[in-house]
Parts: C-alpha cells; structure tokens; sequence
C-alpha cells in the first residue's frame, strides 16, 4: 500500500487530504499522481470508485499553486458528461484545496448564465464543465480558452455514450497545443481509443484494473422472476428491499419514465424513496441527491445520468430493476456500493426478457452472480393493469383498433327479454290548409329586336379622347352560350347579353313597396 506522502504531493496538499480522513492512496491514485506532477500526459483506466477524481485534482492543485488567475481565461479545464458528475468535481477541488488560494467555477446547465458570467469575469483557475454549457459560454464570447494550462478528461467513455465526442474534439482544437492532459476512463471503446491517439502527447498509460471489472468487495446477486409485468417486477423489488438490511440503496431503471414510477410505487407501499433523471430541473436534482448523501432519503432511483463517478461512499445495496442495454453500465451501476474498500451488496432482477442483456454482462464481468429465488409468491397472479395508450390511465373501453371483447352467444331464450319501450300516443290532428291566393298572370313579353353587330372597318381607326362629355363606348354582343357558362360569366361580373335584360323590377312592383307609410306622430 502507498501512502500520500510518498507521491510527492506539497505539505498544504497532504493536511487537506489528511483532514478528509485517507491516508493510502489506491492503485490508480499512487501510479497517476506522480506522473501528473511531472507534466506528463497521462491516459488513466481504472473500474469506477477506485478514486479517479483525487488522481488528477490532486495533482492539479499542486501545479496551480504557483500562478494567478486573469478574467475570462482560466488555467485548467476539467471536462465531466453529467452535470451531477462535474458537481462533485467541483466539491472535491474544493475540499482539497482549501489549503491554497486557487478559485474555481462550475458551468453547468439548469443555472444562470448571469451568476456563471460573473465568476469568469472574475478570473478563475480551475473551471469545471459540462461540454454544452461550456460552448455556450465560449460562443457568447464570455470565455477564451488560450491559456488552458491542464486539461482532464473525466469519465470519456460515457462522453461516448451521450454523442459528447463532436463537442470533445471542437473542445480540444480551441485549447492550445502544448498543455498537460489527463484522460480517464473506465472502458476503452475505439473511438475514445482514437481520440487519445490524436490530442494526447505520448501518454503515460496507467490501467490500474482490466477494463470494465468489478470490484471485489461486491456481493453480486441475480434474482429471476417468470414474468416480465411491470407489477411483478415492483413486487420483485420491494420483497428484496424487505428481506435486505438496506441502509441506504439506490434503483437503476433503463427509462426516465420508468423511474418515476419505481419511486411512485416505493412511496405508495411506505418506503422512502425519491426519483432522480436528467428531465428533472437541476434545483430539483441536486436536492435529492443532497438529501441521498445525508443520510434523510433512504432510496434513490435514477436513471444511468446517476451511475457515472457519483461518489456517495456509504451507499450499501444498488438494485437493478432493469438489466442495462450496455453491459458496460452495469460495472457503472454496481460501482455506486462498495467503495473505498467497504462491502456492497447488488441485486439484478431478471426477466425472460432480459436473456440477451444478460448474457452480454456476464460476458463482461467474467463471473457468476449468486442467483436467489423469491419463494412464497405467486407470480401468475400478478399483472399489472392496463393502461390507456392516450390518458395515461387505466382502460376504460377497448381501443379504436383492438379487438372487442367476444359477446355472450347464450340462446335468446335464456336471455332475459328487455321491456319494449312504450310509445306515447300522438293523434295526428287534420289541419286545413289555407287556401292560396290567385297569382295574376305575368303578361308576356315582347322579345326585343336583336342588334347586329356593326361592319367592322378595315381602315384603323383611332380612339377617341375621352372627355367629360365623350359617353363609354359600347361592347360588341357575346354569343350566345348555354345556361351553365352564361352563369359562370354572371358569377365573374359579366353582363348577360341574350337578349332579355331586365331593367329594375320589370312590369311587376314589389307588394312591401305599394305598403302605405306609417302614421307619422303628431308628438314631434
């Protein structure tokens, strides 16, 4: 075992440690720290919770002391995927440098641009961020990179998994060149492979543990259930949480909405539990997470945004209510018990559903869990009540497009006859038509002589002036033409010209115009 004070580490540095509690420092800290202090480029893999964080803070705090920080321009950049991730970055540059006058901001989504701009203004040394927040702050001109000293890399394999690899490489090209980077990972997929080979500065690789293992202090356990119904999975979870001295523990889901109502069902049935994802504001988020970590909420469930590098070091159960879509998480999941050398317990429940899932971590780990069997229950009676695809609520009718249920095809005979509706009686009583008054004959009309259109001139001829005096001259006739298009040239604002244009109301005077006026008031 190596102790702190043989890697080098200035006598500021070592009281802060000291004040922490640690003495000994794990594989990856007692091999990372010494090469970082030279200012060499170090590419560190290590499974999660064997203390990456104090392996580049540590050295980072002590090549900073000497220097001052300038507005807008800080000297190193620490890069985290999750914004839980690069809080507790953040707090642990804190407790470890308490000892030397360095300064440090956090950017982070889900808080003011204003307070974050603040802080730059004022010159910082270490700046901790999430890639987005970081380019937010770069293109609103509010930051410059130039004078980035130490770069670190934490956790590059879930940048990987989140699409954080674009932002990464434009990240990289805006510091310069010559700087110290610090790279750290827990697996090596090829394009975290490729992006060391182009920015990293022939690092000193440092793998403390093969890739992706988990740690020995954790007791791994499979609990297969035959059904794959959300309710008995919820059952399945709270019959563990019951049998299990959980101080605390922390629920994995592979949905956000699925964590909601883990926690919802955990609630309901008496347990204390609280739902922690990245859809929650992040007020919201670092509540819980504060309550988690002292000790006032029992039960955490959370989505992977929770799995990376959160280091809570007395939880003592992690449930896996879903076997992970990436085998690579479950070593992430499991790696939240366990720490700094304390015994965990980590249960997965299992489905026949989860086959395949399955056999890819234990592809992974390398080992078998202890499989425990739920005895007791009885698994076929428990199905979870469908819920309306539209409200969210439970069925009420079958669905447009599912099928109805089959009818009763008992015989009519054994059917109870339904009443027949009584009718009231309605007599018809005969009303007299009213006799009509007799329409006068409309006298017929005596077709007006059709014009012909005048000889046209051959000679051109030239168009009058008009004047006040000089009359619109008249249109040459249409024509003639059916009913159907005289109507549609009627209905584009086209005289009809067929030869029966009436003039106002023709020979007939309307009835309501031959009505006499009425009594005028002799008041007025």
């Amino acid at each position: 075992m190596t102790e702190f004070s043989d890697l080098g580490l200035s006598p500021a540095t070592l009281a802060a440690v000291a004040a922490t509690g640690y003495t000994t420092a794990t594989p990856i800290q007692a091999e990372a720290i010494p090469m970082a202090l030279q200012g060499l480029d170090v590419l560190g893999i290590a499974q999660t919770g064997t203390g990456k964080t104090a392996a580049f803070t540590l050295p980072m705090i002590d090549r900073l002391a000497a220097g001052r920080a300038k507005a807008r321009m800080p000297r190193a950049l620490v890069i985290a995927p999750t914004r839980e991730l690069a809080d507790q970055v953040s707090m642990s540059f804190e407790k470890y440098a308490k000892n030397q006058k360095l300064s440090w901001a956090l950017l982070i989504g889900g808080v003011s641009f204003k307070d974050q701009e603040l802080k730059l203004d004022r010159g910082v040394d270490v700046l901790i961020a999430t890639p987005g927040r970081l380019l937010d702050h770069f293109e609103r001109g509010k930051l410059l990179m130039t004078g980035v000293q130490i770069m670190v890399v934490d956790e590059a394999d879930r940048m990987l998994d989140m699409g954080f690899i674009p932002d990464l490489e434009r990240i990289f090209k805006l510091t310069p060149a010559k700087k110290q980077t610090l790279f750290f990972s827990a697996t090596m997929p090829p394009e975290i492979t490729r992006l060391t080979k182009q920015f990293l500065r022939d690092p000193i690789r440092i793998e403390a543990s093969r890739p992706a293992t988990t740690a020995e202090t954790i007791t791994q356990n499979l609990v297969r259930i035959p059904s794959s119904d959300p309710k008995a999975k919820r059952t399945a979870l709270r019959e563990l949480i019951a049998r299990a001295d959980v101080k605390n523990g922390i629920v994995f889901c592979n949905r956000k909405a699925e964590v909601d109502v883990v926690a919802k069902s955990l609630r309901t049935h008496g347990l204390d539990a609280a739902p922690i994802h990245g859809d929650l504001d992040q007020q919201t988020r670092m509540k819980t997470l504060e309550s988690f970590r002292n000790g006032s909420l029992r039960l955490l469930c959370a989505s992977d945004v929770a799995a990376r590098g959160l280091d809570i070091p007395d939880v003592s159960h992690v449930f896996n209510y879903d076997v992970p879509h990436h085998s690579e998480d479950y070593v992430h999941r499991i790696g939240r018990t366990g720490r700094a050398g304390k015994t965990g317990q980590a249960f997965t429940i299992v489905t026949p559903a989860d086959s395949r899932n399955l056999d890819k971590v234990l592809k992974l780990i390398g080992t078998d869990p202890v499989e425990i069997v739920l005895e007791g229950i009885d698994w076929a009676s428990i199905k979870d009540e469908p819920r309306s695809p539209r409200s969210g609520g439970r069925d009420r009718g079958p669905a447009r497009g599912r099928e109805r249920p089959a009818r009763d095809h008992a015989p009519r005979e054994a059917r109870p006859a339904a009443p027949a509706p009584v009718a009231e009686a309605v007599v018809a009583t005969p009303v007299a038509e009213a006799p009509r008054p007799e329409r006068t004959p409309r006298p017929e009309r005596t077709p007006r002589p059709r014009r012909e259109p005048a000889a046209v001139s051959e000679q051109p001829t030239r168009a009058p002036e008009r004047t006040e005096q000089t009359s619109r001259p008249e249109r040459s006739p249409r024509p003639e033409t059916d009913l159907r298009q005289d109507r549609g040239d009627r209905g584009r604002g086209r005289e009809r010209d067929d030869g029966d244009n009436v003039v106002g109301f023709g020979n007939e005077t309307p009835a309501f115009l031959m009505r006499a006026p009425p009594p005028r008031s002799t008041e007025d």
